[in-house]
């Protein structure tokens, strides 16, 4: 695994806390306002983190307005 940036890490750690406690399904407009970033940054990033961890997997899973990712732990 390559070194993750600064973002790459919190957006991890948002997703794995998430999930544990039960959640599987985010748009990138959501966890880009909890962890103040863009939501182009986050969706960016989430299929780079996707190869880059095995901590989650990460699935594009919809596109209605905007991209839903399935996320579950690896």
């Amino acid at each position: 695994m390559s070194e993750l940036s600064e973002k790459d890490r919190r957006i991890l750690e948002y997703l794995r806390d998430s999930v544990s406690r039960g959640e599987s399904y985010f748009r990138s407009k959501t966890i880009a306002k909890q962890l103040g970033l863009s939501s182009k940054q986050v969706g960016a990033r989430l299929p780079k983190l996707d190869e880059e961890t095995d901590e989650v997997e990460i699935e594009k899973w919809g596109r209605s307005r905007s991209t839903t990712w399935r996320v579950t732990l690896g």
